[in-house]
């Protein structure tokens, strides 16, 4: 009689032939953390990767937590490095390797703007972040932030009260980000001022720095998500465009929120703009993200070369497509020169940006 791999109430049932893999060489008594080191293994076969030393060590540390979960006693954990280094991969496989029911996953640019949002609303109570926090994460034990960064001394105030209240609620924290603590905020008028958050993150966080190759350039890499799926086109000529089989313009102003955004086309689930619509005006990220879910696929017309625009539309243009790569929308870029010479900006994100604009395929006129 087979024996076989034993269930867990916190981790996820792996695939069948990972199944047959834990068969063949686990006992009775592996437990939740040997099923999520299991469960990482074949997603990177699976997806083609070999895992780095420093992911391999990312994937111990969870493991070690997921046994603690149930006890309340597991440790937060802080990921940091270079674009492309697989810490958003890592992040996601713990997410959805854990089947505990009160989990939230969230793009940083996403759950701070609905922060904003909650603590307008409630600006009358007592205490406006308690109130917003238990709108937003009810029961939550494990919350995971992706892309975590810091440019503005407003929002780093807020942070500083948000991350004293996640530690008090005892809540398992996992933030990926391309900084150390240490770099965060780095504008020294006001880095100071952000030293309580980093010695925060310090105290109650495992820092990680995650290494390796640049995974986005592999060959096939991102080949599972309609975002790469999609083009950047130059110089933009009329034939190029007509390829594009767009009906003819039918400027639309699209409510969003207080104020209106100009598209040059709606089109059932389409869109298209004008990179001046979207980031030459004071739009903001909890914009982008409503429209997100409006639109599934984007065409972003009159990319300039960044660096002739001022750093808050650098700063804008990093958080569109931030939002639109992390929720896989298929995205056309229209610009009139090459990318890389289209974004040499000095905006502290636009590495970030370069890595994921830089799986779109290619196009120029022939």
């Amino acid at each position: 009689m087979t024996a076989k791999p034993p269930s867990s109430s916190w981790i996820r049932s792996p695939l069948r032939s990972l199944r047959q893999r834990m068969q063949r060489g686990s006992t009775l008594n592996d437990g939740p953390a040997q099923q999520l080191r299991l469960w990482f293994q074949h997603k990177a076969h699976e997806q083609g990767y070999t895992l780095s030393h420093s992911q391999q060590q990312v994937i111990g540390f969870m493991a070690g937590q997921v046994e603690q979960l149930p006890r309340g006693q597991a440790r937060s954990l802080y990921l940091y490095g270079g674009v492309g280094r697989g810490k958003s991969w890592l992040l996601e496989g713990f997410f959805r390797a854990i089947t505990l029911e009160q989990k939230r996953r969230l793009h940083f640019h996403d759950f701070f703007a609905r922060l904003h949002d909650g603590m307008f609303r409630h600006r009358h109570a007592d205490n406006a972040l308690a109130c917003t926090l238990d709108e937003l994460l009810e029961d939550c034990k494990v919350l995971c932030f992706d892309e975590f960064h810091v440019h503005d001394i407003g929002d780093a105030m807020l942070i500083t009260q948000l991350f004293k209240a996640l530690f008090e609620r005892r809540i398992l924290l996992l933030v990926t980000s391309n900084y150390p603590p240490e770099g965060l905020l780095p504008n020294p008028l006001y880095h100071q001022r952000f030293e309580p958050v980093i010695r925060l993150i310090k105290q109650h966080m495992h820092v990680v720095e995650v290494g390796g190759e640049d995974y986005r350039g592999l060959p096939g890499s991102g080949s599972h998500q309609r975002f790469t799926q999609g083009c950047y086109l130059w110089p933009g000529n009329a034939e190029q465009r007509a390829a594009l089989d767009l009906p003819s313009a039918q400027p639309t102003a699209l409510a969003v929120g207080k104020r209106d955004v100009q598209a040059w086309l709606v089109d059932g689930e389409r869109v298209a703009f004008d990179f001046a619509a979207l980031c030459e005006q004071p739009t903001a990220v909890i914009d982008y993200l409503q429209l997100a879910q409006r639109f599934e696929h984007w065409v972003i017309d009159g990319l300039p070369n960044l660096a002739d625009c001022s750093i808050a539309a650098q700063q804008r243009f990093i958080n569109l497509i931030d939002v639109l790569y992390d929720q896989d929308k298929y995205l056309v870029l229209i610009g009139e020169q090459p990318l890389d010479a289209a974004l040499q900006g000095t905006a502290n994100d636009l590495a970030r940006t370069r890595s994921r604009l830089g799986q779109l395929q290619q196009k120029t006129e022939q």
